[in-house]
């Protein structure tokens, strides 16, 4: 047995072994915690690898930060958030954040780490909420919920499982089906009296699974929209808009996919060709390759539509509409709508063998499109006349005349044929055109259309005769609704002051006159105003313009004593109309007046009825019978009022046809 001397000094030296171990616990806590305070401590990742090295330094700071401001609190947030305690966990960190404990990044991290927990909880509108006030969180992280494995998108996802208190990411459709399959596991345990952290809500109104996938896809559609404002790297930028478009379709928003493809977009063309194709959304195609500078492919499928727009009635947006240019042609709009899109993109294409392969269905569908494909100058190299003139269909004439016109006028060709051939158009227009009548055919060389000849050449027999040439214009002119021009050619060049007034007659608007008026008061290339034309024009069309209008028209030096009778004709008529107006008006007003004081008048008439008063039609005595006056004065009971009517009195007199008239001060008997 042992002495006690031994076992005091065995007791002793247990204690100090205690004791020294003890304080290399606590140096070494001391040391570890100097360690991750350290700023510039490297972090390495345990595998040996440093892909995620900067992730891993990031989670060692947050620890830190955690330690920072108290173990006790972290481990409390987590435990809440164990509990599916969410606005119990966010109201702590909220406080924690008011009062300085909590730093921007820690707060983004748990933001997200609550996203995530309420996205497995079938919660995905406040999820989306928390995940949208998580700076650091990146849309990546969302890819795997949206696109099944394997694709492009999920690779770009980061490994970050933050507390680990939420399964790993899967497609949305999982996350429903274990969701709901939970809540269907919850719903058998409360009937046993076991509680669950499922929600109140779910376990009463179980949702459907069509109405959650459609709230899960709304609300990513949500966070992606947000995060095309933010700064992101190009692949992710990529990711963002190819799967926003992949979500649009996924419930047939049509609208937003449209608008997202003709905008500024960084989607994947060949990741959606198939999906776009598949679910014929050809126009998003199109708009898409458009976008992207894929113009073949873009044009191709503008075709496709055009005429399946033409063969099909079942479209959205088919329905049949009036061409500005021609009344009596019909088309469909979803047809013009094709070949503008179309327009729009060969405006700016150079590449002459893909314009003129596209001309002709878009001239089909509208001619002013294809002259305004022509005639573009939007393009870097003009295309070649002869190439063009060569596909232009010899049908559609007028396309050809405006190309021809637009390389005279505007590009200034002096090429004959050219010259030529705009000459015998113009001449076969004048000859097809009755339309016209201009009582001055003496002054075009005293011949009458249907004499004027055009030989074979034609290269001189037009062109001799400029007056015709300019006559034969004009009613090309009219007959393309070209008003500015006939009235310029009639009123500037051939001066036919007549024919010119007449076809303002024609067009029936003041605004016709007073552009003939402009022109001849500033006729410009430095000719000098013909006053004599627009003193005729006052005279004879006064009445169709505004004096006010005309004498600011009228430029400081013209001397107004040429057309002061004019004016002053117009001044008096006009302020004699408007003073016919005024009596008018006060006339109409005395007769109001006193119509309504004849009616307060009627209104204030009183009749007394004693036990002597009798009926004018039955006779019968009244006492407390309900009775009736008519405007004559005669009294019936309710009963003959009931049995003659409201209009007819007694006397047989019928107040609607014979109206009775009471004196008044304006109105008399």
């Amino acid at each position: 047995m042992a002495s006690p001397e031994r076992i005091q000094s065995k007791g002793r030296f247990f204690a100090a072994m205690t004791s020294g171990l003890s304080l290399f616990s606590n140096a070494m806590h001391r040391s570890v915690n100097g360690l991750l305070r350290y700023e510039g401590v490297e972090v390495i990742n345990p595998e040996g690898e440093k892909e995620n090295a900067e992730e891993e330094e990031q989670r060692a700071r947050w620890k830190q930060e955690l330690i920072s401001y108290g173990e006790a609190s972290g481990e409390q947030i987590k435990d809440l958030l164990r509990k599916k305690s969410f606005k119990e966990a966010i109201t702590l960190v909220d406080e924690l954040a008011n009062e300085g404990a909590m730093t921007k990044e820690m707060l983004s991290f748990i933001h997200a780490q609550v996203g995530f927990l309420l996205l497995f909880d079938l919660q995905f509108k406040e999820a989306v909420d928390h995940f949208l006030l998580s700076e650091n969180m990146q849309p990546s992280e969302l890819f795997p919920f949206i696109m099944r494995d394997p694709n492009r998108w999920t690779l770009l996802a980061p490994r970050k499982r933050y507390w680990g208190l939420h399964p790993p990411p899967t497609h949305l459709e999982n996350v429903i089906d274990d969701g709901l399959a939970a809540i269907q596991r919850a719903v058998f345990l409360k009937k046993a009296g076991v509680d669950t952290a499922v929600s109140e809500e779910f376990l009463l109104n179980p949702p459907s699974r069509a109405d959650l996938l459609e709230s899960a896809i709304e609300n990513m559609i949500r966070y992606l929209q947000a995060c095309r404002e933010r700064d992101l790297a190009v692949s992710v930028r990529e990711g963002v808009d190819t799967l926003l478009m992949y979500l649009y379709r996924a419930l047939n928003r049509v609208e937003d996919m449209e608008r997202l493809a003709s905008s500024e977009n960084n989607c994947i063309v060949e990741e959606l060709e198939a999906l776009l194709t598949d679910s014929g959304h050809l126009r998003t195609l199109a708009l898409l390759y458009a976008g992207k500078g894929m113009s073949a492919q873009a044009l191709s499928i503008w075709r496709i539509l055009a005429m399946n727009y033409l063969s099909s009635s079942s479209h959205k947006d088919q329905f049949e509409e009036t061409d500005l240019q021609d009344s009596s042609r019909k088309f469909s709009f979803g047809q013009e709508t094709a070949a503008i899109e179309a327009t729009k993109i060969l405006e700016e294409s150079s590449d002459q063998e893909l314009v003129l392969q596209h001309l002709g269905w878009i001239a089909d569908i509208n001619q002013v499109l294809a002259v305004q494909i022509l005639i573009s100058e939007k393009r870097t190299n003009l295309l070649s006349p002869d190439e063009v003139i060569a596909a232009i269909d010899p049908k559609k004439v007028e396309i050809l005349q405006r190309y021809l016109q637009w390389l005279i006028e505007d590009q200034d060709s002096d090429d004959t044929q050219f010259h030529t051939a705009y000459a015998l158009l113009l001449a076969k227009s004048a000859l097809a055109t009755s339309e016209l009548e201009l009582s001055t055919q003496d002054s075009a060389g005293g011949m009458p259309q249907n004499e004027i000849e055009v030989s074979e050449l034609g290269r001189s027999s037009i062109f001799a005769s400029p007056v015709r040439a300019r006559f034969q214009t004009a009613i090309l002119y009219r007959r393309l609704g070209q008003e500015t021009l006939v009235l310029q050619i009639l009123a500037l060049k051939l001066e036919n002051l007549e024919a010119a007034e007449q076809y303002c007659s024609e067009i029936g608007r003041p605004d016709a006159y007073m552009q003939l008026l402009e022109m001849y008061l500033d006729p410009k290339d430095g000719r000098e105003p013909m006053l004599k034309a627009a003193v005729r024009l006052l005279h004879n069309h006064g009445e169709m313009l505004d004096p006010l209008q005309v004498l600011q028209k009228f430029s400081p030096d013209t001397p107004l004593q040429v057309a002061s009778d004019t004016i002053l004709r117009i001044l008096r008529a006009r302020q004699h109309h408007h003073r016919k107006g005024q009596i008018m008006h006060n006339l109409s007003r005395a007769l109001d007046i006193d119509a309504s004081l004849a009616r307060l008048e009627q209104r204030s008439r009183h009749v007394q009825i004693n036990d002597e008063s009798i009926c004018d039609s039955c006779h019968a005595r009244l006492g407390t019978k309900l009775f009736a006056m008519y405007p004559d004065d005669a009294i019936v009971c309710y009963k003959c009022f009931r049995r003659q009517g409201e209009s007819t009195s007694v006397s047989g007199r019928d107040f609607k046809k014979e109206i009775l008239v009471n004196p008044g001060w304006l109105v008399t008997r």
